[in-house]
């Protein structure tokens, strides 16, 4: 056993979004991909093209598109 600083320890806990709540709302999560893009290292290009894809088309392409980049991280609820 070793005491190790917090920075170290993994992100482990699972965010789940129901879709049908005020968390499921495009904007929310629009934001929440930025942030999350951030946290994983993405450089700003990437992250732009990842929100403006997400812009792209309607709500399920938004889905789809959040689910592709995030689906590891996010379990998303109907």
């Amino acid at each position: 056993m070793a005491i190790r600083p917090i920075e170290e320890k993994p992100f482990v806990a699972p965010i789940e979004i129901d879709l049908t709540g005020p968390a499921g709302n495009a904007f929310h999560l629009l934001g929440l991909a930025q942030r999350l893009s951030r946290q994983l290292g993405h450089d700003d290009f990437r992250t732009e093209c990842i929100l403006e894809e997400m812009k792209l088309t309607d709500y399920e392409g938004l889905l789809h598109t959040f689910d592709r980049e995030f689906g590891t991280l996010v379990t998303m609820w109907r």
